[in-house]
């Protein structure tokens, strides 16, 4: 069984300081992935919002399908050896970006396949890795998801900052270096040690263990109606950070890709230090209550997003938003984390995976469209509205509010 691992200890114990340092790598490359497709798509090859909406869903709907898939694999199999698999898989495709710089041939479906490959690579990963967490954590789970997401948004403000840099060291440099990153994360998670694996393998067809995982998640309420809140908040206010906000930066506030790398770096670090705070008061008895006030306090952030204010306005939203998103997605996963099955948990994993990555497709698409149709601050109206309607629902017509963490029972 797992070791019982404690908040006083969790960073003295070896197998979480390896997937620390995994992670942190693997989430480093995936911000600087984060922006470099958006800045790619609208700064340098100057696309409309609606093509780059369009661009970004052919990228992110494979995912969709992958997540499923790899979630069944970290129930079936060792979920360090597909991590490792996975990210000694993922430099191949910046230095083939690399390639088609040097060749002349830098174009959008060059820049798709290598979106694509870094796609898959992300969606086929994120199940094995929150899988991990959970044999490694003990019985401390609130505490380690909180530890890893503070950890993991901390090291995106870096990749954050190497990316920014793609206006005054080229495109081929950032790229190499999201290829080293991506090689510094398969060797460090193979000091996680096989040891992290402790549960019953999933047994049958890969389509039928996908299917098991799905029904696993629908027969827990509570389960299925956080990812279900979580899905659709993703569509608009997830969206509306990946699609709306860099027009918003470009467009309305004229700024680079420096500047929007330390927006968004601003953002994540608002995410970790909320993180942070929250790791002094888990255990949390009742985590529901706070998930669901903080989907209608996003109407407040995107309100000042909305008015065009002053830089330090923009900031102060910006702020406030990474610290409302840092605490809304850890306690989606802790809740998940809690509740899930241990057999089924990789594959209910996946489907929180889908619900917080597989909705970008959906966002890029439909926010887009609203950008070249009503404008890009018009387009924020949406993601407040729904923040209004899911406060609502989650509190009227779900368990989430009464959830009471077994964590904290046992505390």
């Amino acid at each position: 069984m797992s070791e019982q691992v404690t908040v006083e200890n969790i960073w003295r114990h070896p197998p979480f300081l390896a997937y620390l340092g995994s992670t942190g790598f693997s989430g480093m490359a995936f911000a600087m992935q984060q922006l470099l497709l958006s800045w790619i798509l609208i700064g340098i090859l100057l696309l409309p919002a609606d093509e780059v909406g369009l661009i970004q869903a052919a990228i992110g709907v494979p995912g969709i399908f992958l997540m499923l898939m790899g979630g069944a694999s970290a129930d079936r199999a060792d979920p360090r050896n597909l991590l490792v698999a996975a990210y000694l898989l993922a430099p191949v495709f910046p230095l083939f970006l690399i390639v088609m710089d040097f060749e002349g041939r830098f174009d959008v479906w060059s820049v798709v396949i290598w979106g694509l490959g870094i796609g898959v690579v992300q969606a086929y990963s994120m199940p094995a890795q929150q899988a991990i967490l959970s044999r490694i954590s003990g019985g401390s789970v609130q505490q380690a998801v909180t530890a890893a997401t503070a950890i993991g948004f901390i090291v995106q403000v870096v990749g954050l900052g190497l990316a920014g840099q793609i206006d005054s060291v080229g495109i081929s440099a950032v790229l190499f270096c999201q290829a080293v990153v991506f090689m510094l994360a398969a060797w460090t998670m193979l000091r996680v040690g096989r040891a992290a694996q402790d549960v019953p393998v999933a047994v049958g067809s890969r389509f039928q263990e996908i299917l098991g995982g799905l029904r696993a998640t629908l027969d827990d309420r509570v389960i299925a109606n956080v990812l279900g809140i979580n899905f659709v908040s993703s569509i608009f206010n997830a969206g509306s950070f990946m699609t709306v906000f860099p027009f918003v930066v470009k467009r309305v506030y004229d700024g680079d890709a420096l500047i929007l790398s330390g927006l968004m770096a601003v953002f994540f670090a608002g995410a970790a230090v909320s993180n942070a705070l929250l790791l002094r008061y888990m255990p949390l008895n009742r985590p529901g209550r706070l998930f669901l006030i903080l989907q209608i306090s996003r109407i407040l952030i995107l309100g000042l997003l909305f008015i065009e204010g002053d830089w330090w306005v923009l900031v102060v939203a910006v702020v406030m938003w990474g610290l409302n998103m840092g605490v809304t997605s850890n306690l989606a996963r802790t809740i998940v984390q809690e509740s899930a099955v241990p057999v089924y948990r990789g594959r209910i994993l996946s489907v929180l995976s889908v619900s917080m990555i597989g909705s970008a497709p959906i966002g890029a698409i439909i926010l887009g469209w609203l950008i070249e149709s009503v404008g890009t601050l018009n387009a924020l109206v949406p993601a407040m509205l729904v923040s209004l309607l899911l406060f609502g629902y989650g509190v009227s017509f779900t368990r989430i509010w009464a959830y009471c963490s077994p964590s904290a029972e046992a505390h």
